[in-house]
């Protein structure tokens, strides 16, 4: 599996947090593992394809790189 970025930060006893493709969906665990764990949850549920419009984040594309964009 390819290594994902995520923001994190401790809030009183809870550890928040939230993958960097995914920012619209947080997560928390009483440990940075737990939330670790949870994150991945929240991957696989997103990934999975069972939950519509999930909104995603994205790199800009590179010069001279073109993106496939269909009008709706």
């Amino acid at each position: 599996m390819e290594k994902k970025r995520f923001t994190y930060w401790q809030d009183g006893r809870m550890w928040i947090g939230y993958l960097e493709e995914y920012p619209d969906y947080m997560t928390q665990g009483k440990t940075v593992k737990e939330l670790k764990e949870n994150l991945l949850d929240i991957y696989k549920e997103l990934t999975s394809g069972n939950i519509p419009a999930v909104r995603r984040v994205v790199a800009p594309a590179t010069a001279g790189e073109q993106l496939p964009l269909v009008a709706v």
